[in-house]
């Protein structure tokens, strides 16, 4: 079983949540919520929360499918930050010119799954 959580419109840049991201990617769920917990970077938080979110949702699966739920067997299948609009904003400079100044946003995206997830995924990529 797999399940999917995603933060769109995210105020942080792409490339600075993706170094979160391939911290956690491959980990079992519960590590990756410790390791975000004390991650010193700002997207950590914001990631933990799309993992809990993913986590959340697995467990409504789980329950709507009358199956078994064990938090502990659940890893992050897949993660990964997109590129969302960016806001350009323009900054005076010297001499009367304009600076422009890009506030980047990002679409993060977490699918969780339990082990035997894992193994199908990597059957259906031979």
């Amino acid at each position: 079983m797999e399940a999917k959580a995603q933060a769109r419109y995210v105020r942080v840049t792409p490339m600075k949540a993706r170094r979160v991201i391939d911290v956690v990617r491959g980990k079992n769920a519960m590590e990756a919520l410790n390791i975000l917990q004390f991650a010193p970077q700002a997207a950590a938080e914001t990631v933990r929360k799309v993992l809990e979110s993913a986590m959340a949702n697995a467990r409504v699966k789980a329950d709507q499918a009358s199956e078994a739920f064990n938090e502990d067997e659940l890893v992050i299948l897949e993660a990964f930050a997109d590129e969302g609009p960016t806001m350009k904003r323009f900054r005076p400079r010297a001499k009367g010119a304009a600076g422009r100044i890009n506030k980047r946003t990002s679409h993060i995206t977490i699918v969780v799954g339990d082990r035997a997830a894992v193994t199908e995924s990597k059957e259906r990529n031979r």
